[in-house]
């Protein structure tokens, strides 16, 4: 009888060598990474020998002007489409979160998927005929339009995701309390919906400000970005001082994308 008082969930530790798969598996992962943030700080012209400690390279980079003006390119343009495509997707998750069932709810919400099931190529390249179909040439303008498309998703999800997870009983007690609709959403709904907001504000940024392929396809002259300037200086060889800046970037997206996290978690 104690067989069948055994546990009979499902473990994958009960099968041997999987911590040693799983170490395997991380190291895979990161150790370009650590190996590009080490010799960052290297003293030498060369990208991959190791001849001491220095931060030269981090003051070349900062001191590029060609790296400051593709950077403020990427800031400006994932800070504005970062923020239309917030706006979109929390309209679009109120209402396919806080409607009744309609017709084509599932197809609505397809279609807000759709950006991250496309290779990005495909969209860059539908945008690039786009553009040029109708003419459209304002310069940073076409990248801000590009990067709100695909951005929409990243914004949409965590406030998708806070909506479900919100007490709707909240917002009936306040119209119970002869609020209409607009003062119970100011009042009650946006503020318990604002964590997601902002963590969805900040996905939507450094995803902006990480894409390369569709900004390469879309961009004009004079709106570089730095994913696109530092494809320049890769193909040049890499150097020391695109270690550096790469790391920054790292550092840049790892905190932002941190904070959001936390934000989406807080209660």
């Amino acid at each position: 009888m104690s067989f069948f008082k055994k546990s009979t969930r499902y473990e994958v530790e009960q099968f041997g060598g999987f911590g040693i798969f799983t170490l395997l598996f991380f190291i895979f992962l990161y150790a370009p990474i650590i190996i590009l943030i080490i010799f960052s700080f290297n003293e030498n012209s060369s990208a991959t020998i190791w001849t001491g400690f220095s931060l030269d390279w981090y003051r070349t980079a900062l001191e590029n002007d060609g790296l400051r003006s593709s950077a403020w390119n990427s800031v400006f343009i994932a800070t504005v489409a970062g923020g239309i495509s917030t706006i979109i997707g929390t309209f679009a998750a109120l209402s396919t979160s806080r409607r009744a069932k309609w017709k084509g709810k599932k197809a609505t919400f397809g279609s807000i998927m759709l950006p991250l099931l496309l290779p990005e190529i495909v969209t860059g390249v539908a945008l690039l005929a786009f553009f040029s179909a109708i003419g459209l040439s304002i310069g940073r303008g076409n990248l801000i339009i590009a990067h709100v498309l695909f951005c929409i998703p990243f914004s949409y999800l965590p406030i998708r995701a806070r909506l479900d997870g919100m007490d709707d009983s909240l917002e009936q007690a306040a119209m119970d309390l002869y609020s209409n609709e607009w003062r119970a959403f100011f009042k009650v709904t946006l503020p318990l919906l604002m964590p997601g907001i902002v963590s969805g504000a900040m996905l939507a940024f450094i995803v902006s400000m990480d894409n390369f392929i569709i900004s390469l396809l879309v961009a004009e002259a004079g709106s570089t970005t730095l994913p696109i300037f530092i494809f320049g200086m890769v193909r040049m060889g890499v150097t020391p001082d695109v270690n550096a800046v790469s790391t920054l970037i790292l550092i840049v997206s790892v905190a932002i994308f941190s904070l959001a996290h936390l934000i989406e978690r807080k209660r």
